[in-house]
C-alpha cells in the first residue's frame, strides 16, 4: 500500500509543467515499468537553477521527480553524478543513513520501496543523461 506521505510528495506538482525553456532536455522511459520523464534542466555558473518535467509514470516516479526537481538546485553539476551513485548504494542497504541534502527522500529509499527503487531513480538517471555526466 502507498502511504499517504509518498501521495503527498506527489502531489507537490510546482515544477510539472515543461515552459520550453531549456539548457538540456532529455525524455527517458523505464523498460521495466515503462513509466517514462520529461526534464528541461537550465544551468548557469555550474548549477541547476531550475527543473521542470512532465511524466507518464506511477506514483514513485512522480514523487521522485517532485523532490529533485526541488532539491536540484542546490547540488554542484560536479557532484551530481557522484552524489546520485552513492545515493543508489546507500538505498539499497537496510539501515541507510542518507546525505543531509536527501534526507527528505526517506520516505522513498526505504526497505519497503526496493522493488520500485527503478521507478525512484528514473528522474536521477535522466538528469545525469541530459547534463551528460
Amino acid at each position: 500500500m502507498i502511504s499517504e506521505d509518498i501521495i503527498k510528495i506527489a502531489s507537490n506538482t510546482s515544477n510539472v509543467g515543461l515552459k520550453n525553456k531549456f539548457s538540456h532536455k532529455i525524455s527517458l522511459k523505464n523498460s521495466t515499468c515503462g513509466d517514462k520523464i520529461t526534464l528541461e534542466i537550465v544551468v548557469n555558473r555550474k548549477k541547476v537553477s531550475s527543473m521542470k518535467y512532465e511524466t507518464e509514470s506511477r506514483i514513485f516516479c512522480e514523487a521522485s521527480a517532485s523532490l529533485l526537481s526541488h532539491n536540484i538546485k542546490s547540488i554542484n553539476i560536479k557532484d551530481i553524478k557522484n552524489d546520485f551513485i552513492k545515493l543508489k548504494g546507500i538505498s539499497r542497504k537496510k539501515n541507510m543513513k542518507l546525505p543531509k541534502k536527501y534526507s527528505n527522500f526517506k520516505k522513498l529509499l526505504n526497505s519497503d520501496n526496493n522493488n520500485r527503487f527503478k521507478c525512484i531513480f528514473l528522474p536521477f538517471d535522466a538528469v545525469v543523461k541530459a547534463l551528460k555526466l
